[in-house]
């Protein structure tokens, strides 16, 4: 195959941010979220009216590096949750009663300025003076990962901040990876009363804001299964006080989007048969190639498989019902943990420029498989498309009568006419169709 090689820019978060867009929108034959593909570029004045059901922003989250302090990501997205930032309770409440909201104003008035409503603060970790246990390994310092002394503490802080920052919030997480000891060593039984104390303080203070429960992390396996059911079956006893569930689906440092989707099968099969209602599931955190568990080593994830692995992960949301999930991390340089950089620039900026064009906006109409091939239907108001893959190795496909042209996520295109057998690899593709 011979690939044309094009790569555009993308619509800004804050555009992002409306259903109904007016004025002159540039479609091209790679870059036009509901355009039909064309070989050179047009115009026009009408409204671009965006299908009932379409894909939300906010299905794409993000962290960003240095929010707290102007830094912004270059790629679209419709989601900020604040971790890393230095906004949690150990980090604002250092002494009792004594609080520094630098951090959490500059997240907010960056955010705001760039149109951002949708943004989630999370509430833990304990400050030293008010924690059961001191370790050395504790995150993001010593004491911050014990349970509060005395739960009035936590009480009084989620008072504090619920009431400083009304209306500010779309959400309140409670605790970051609660099944890992680094983050959480008390009972599952002491954070279900923490969660159901902060859920009625937050419904009191800020009754529109959504209380996302803890997330524990599924990579280790033996952390979720010793934590996790334990703990939604004592939240079950205090009548389910959350709105949105919340999962972290790092896979094994060789792990792929595929055995993402066994980590999410688990977690809604451990949701199951805790009883739990039927509630928003978050994935409010995920990367790939991380080193571990054990000795697997740490994978380097560049070019078209960074953005496809992007790409994939956002539609295998849609595929499994996952409402949101939030990237880690946008950041302002390379970070060596990560199997997957996030900056300008990036490889994986390109695939959520691709999410930009291809989802975001349209209406989802569900997915097939084929064999390994993976085979997404999307469409607006006046067009259909495809976006396929295989789910490991290769698949031979069979386009559609009215196919035109097939992309990559970094805009490589070749035409594919009718009835056009391609080899879809594990980078998805868009097939546009006439």
């Amino acid at each position: 195959m011979v690939w044309n090689t094009r790569r555009t820019s993308s619509k800004s978060a804050v555009a992002l941010s409306a259903l109904v867009v007016t004025g002159a929108l540039v479609l091209s034959a790679c870059s036009g979220g509901s355009g039909e593909p064309a070989a050179t570029e047009a115009a026009t004045e009408a409204a671009v009216v965006v299908p009932e059901n379409a894909v939300p922003p906010a299905t794409i989250g993000m962290h960003i590096e240095g929010v707290e302090g102007g830094a912004w990501a270059s790629a679209p997205f419709g989601a900020l949750r604040l971790w890393d930032n230095g906004t949690a309770w150990s980090q604002i409440e250092t002494e009792k009663g004594v609080y520094n909201w630098a951090n959490i104003d500059g997240s907010l008035a960056n955010a705001q300025s760039k149109g951002m409503n949708n943004v989630m603060l999370v509430l833990g970790t304990t400050p030293e003076w008010a924690t059961q246990k001191i370790k050395d390994t504790d995150y993001p310092q010593p004491g911050a990962a014990g349970a509060p002394k005395d739960l009035a503490d936590w009480d009084n802080w989620v008072e504090t901040v619920t009431t400083k920052y009304t209306g500010q919030f779309e959400a309140y997480q409670i605790w970051n990876e609660v099944n890992l000891k680094n983050f959480y060593n008390g009972t599952p039984a002491e954070m279900a009363e923490m969660t159901k104390r902060a859920y009625d303080i937050i419904k009191k203070n800020d009754p529109t804001a959504l209380v996302v429960a803890p997330s524990p992390t599924l990579r280790l396996t033996a952390a979720f299964d010793r934590f996790y059911p334990e703990y939604l079956a004592e939240l079950g006893k205090l009548g389910w006080p959350v709105d949105v569930f919340a999962i972290h689906t790092y896979p094994d440092g060789l792990g792929d989007p595929a055995v993402r989707g066994l980590l999410i099968k688990k977690a809604q099969e451990a949701l199951v048969a805790a009883g739990a209602p039927d509630l928003p599931l978050w994935d409010t955190e995920l990367n790939y190639g991380l080193a571990g568990p054990g000795d697997i080593p740490k994978q380097e994830i560049t070019g078209a498989n960074a953005a496809g692995f992007v790409v994939r992960t956002y539609i295998d949301d849609l595929r499994y019902n996952i409402e949101r999930s939030y990237w880690y991390i946008w950041s302002l340089r390379p970070i060596d943990i990560l199997g997957i950089q996030a900056f300008a620039g990036s490889d994986s900026e390109q695939g959520f420029f691709a999410l930009d064009n291809w989802v975001v906006g349209a209406s989802f109409d569900g997915c097939a498989t084929e064999g390994d091939a993976v085979i997404c239907d999307f469409s607006s108001t006046d067009s259909k498309w495809i976006v396929a893959w295989a789910e490991k190795g290769e698949a031979v496909y069979t386009t559609p009568e009215n196919s035109q042209l097939v992309c990559d996520p970094l805009q490589n295109c070749q035409e594919a006419g009718p009835n056009s057998a391609i080899t879809l690899t594990t980078i998805p593709v868009r097939i546009y169709l006439s």
